[in-house]
């Protein structure tokens, strides 16, 4: 059902695609598109508060072009970033059924593949880091889950590209203060740090 503010728009309504650049270093995953964000526009992270926080702290980090993102014609371009989601339509509730991680699956394993200098993956939320977990156990990667906990900038180094937490920038965690601007911020230059160096990504930070 669209929102009285957006009544004359036409959604987008249908599987939002990832986008970036092709070259990126570091690949963003996030949850599934916002009924009234990426669903109405038919771009990730566009059109909605989750957004807001998340382009302003890439543009912060010089990932995106600009600050904000309103519409998918609206200019914008990511830099050494990918941004994909577990599942890419918008889900009931916004909470996506194991049966439609799946299906979306071959979708992020097949773009894992074609992102020839990944060093890092920064999951936004658990279930985006399970979804990322999963696929690794199923290519014999880890062998195991339970080493991998999540927390707000946590770093991992399964092998291959380095795994990153973030809480997700969702309307529920940033007004409850859960997640800050300078929060988000610092983890993604955090993320700078790591693809831009040439030691260890799970080193202390300095």
């Amino acid at each position: 059902m669209k929102r009285r503010a957006y009544v004359d728009w036409e959604y987008w309504g249908k599987p939002v695609p990832s986008f970036g650049d092709p070259a990126a270093r570091m690949m963003i995953l996030g949850l599934a598109p916002g009924a009234h964000g990426a669903n109405r526009t038919g771009r990730m992270f566009t059109g909605d508060r989750s957004g807001d926080f998340l382009y302003r702290s890439l543009h912060r980090a010089g990932f995106a072009s600009q600050a904000e993102s309103r519409d998918r014609e609206d200019g914008l371009e990511l830099h050494d970033a990918w941004i994909s989601a577990s599942a890419h339509c918008a889900p009931p509730d916004n909470k996506p059924s194991p049966a439609e991680l799946r299906r979306c699956r071959p979708y992020f394993e097949r773009e894992l593949k074609l992102l020839k200098e990944l060093r890092l993956v920064v999951v936004l939320g658990k279930i985006a880091m399970d979804s990322y977990l999963a696929v690794l156990k199923a290519h014999g990667v880890i062998d195991k889950l339970a080493p991998f906990r999540f927390g707000h900038d946590a770093l991992y180094w399964p092998g291959g590209p380095a795994l990153l937490c973030s809480y997700h920038p969702s309307q529920q965690n940033t007004s409850t203060g859960k997640l800050t601007q300078d929060m988000l911020d610092d983890l993604f230059l955090h993320a700078r740090e790591i693809i831009q160096s040439g030691s260890d990504p799970s080193a202390p930070r300095r």
